[in-house]
């Protein structure tokens, strides 16, 4: 099964979705199951995982909505409110959803940029192993460093880090980041999505040699059996063609066994999310 594990749907909202400023025009509108199961169809996808795009959870009444209509939506990767005095409750209730695999928080848009380490925040990571849940780490290159403290305070809580935390791709700086996955590949627990690239570079000029050198560190840190494909659908549409896009990916991987392939394009999806 091939498995893209990060899209999202919406019906556009123009106040609740203001992070999609007039330079995104291109996806200031609905995005549905119907728009994107033939995509999927053409680039030989199996089938994906819905992620939250706004923090509430109306978003997860939503998304599980789409999910029980469409059979190729896998999962659903929620929202929730880690911090709050009833978060038990909450994913005690959320439990009973079968394609609710996980949640995620925009930590990328906090002010304080060590939320993470909040202990209101971690109180809450702490409660989702029990229900089986996982957690997408959403952040950039500033707030890696926070990352190692975080996964190891739970080492049996798999995460996944989207994005490849969204290096500087457009101005083609990678040292520092590079240096920060390497030491964040190291955490067990820790996988990585192959997704959002597009969005970092060049959205007008990007050429694929502009990916190799993230890619490259990516696939040596983390190894086959850590690394999953996402597509980033809707968003990655700023840049390029949801095609445009997985063919980067499908380059880069072009040379890795047939097993490893498959291992990358959705085996390791399908363990990390459960997908049944």
């Amino acid at each position: 099964m091939r498995i893209d594990a990060h899209q999202h749907f919406w019906i556009f909202d123009p106040v609740r979705d203001s992070w999609i400023n007039e330079d995104m025009a291109v996806i200031q509108r609905d995005f549905l199951p119907a728009d994107l199961e033939p995509i999927l169809h053409q680039n030989n996808i199996n089938g994906c995982v819905a992620v939250q795009a706004d923090q509430s959870e109306t978003e997860n009444d939503f998304l599980l909505g789409l999910a029980d209509q469409n059979d190729f939506i896998k999962g659903v990767v929620g929202w929730v409110d880690l911090r709050a005095g009833n978060i038990e409750e909450r994913l005690e209730y959320y439990s009973q959803f079968k394609k609710l695999k996980g949640f995620r928080h925009v930590l990328q848009g906090e002010e304080n940029r060590a939320l993470m380490l909040n202990l209101q925040f971690m109180n809450g990571i702490a409660q989702l192993k029990k229900y089986g849940f996982t957690y997408d780490i959403l952040i950039f290159p500033d707030q890696l460093q926070y990352v190692p403290e975080f996964v190891n305070a739970f080492p049996d809580q798999k995460f996944v880090l989207d994005h490849i935390a969204k290096p500087d791709i457009k101005n083609h700086k990678v040292a520092d980041w590079a240096k920060d996955i390497r030491a964040i590949a190291e955490l067990d627990n820790l996988w990585c999505k192959v997704s959002g690239m597009v969005t970092e570079a060049d959205w007008k000029n990007w050429a694929i040699d502009d990916f190799e050198p993230y890619l490259d560190v990516v696939f040596e840190a983390f190894g086959i059996e850590k690394v999953m494909f996402g597509s980033d659908w809707p968003v990655c549409q700023v840049a390029a063609s949801y095609a445009n896009m997985a063919d980067i990916v499908k380059q880069y991987t072009s040379t890795l066994s047939i097993s490893e392939q498959s291992i990358f394009w959705g085996e390791n999806a399908v363990n990390f999310y459960n997908i049944q």
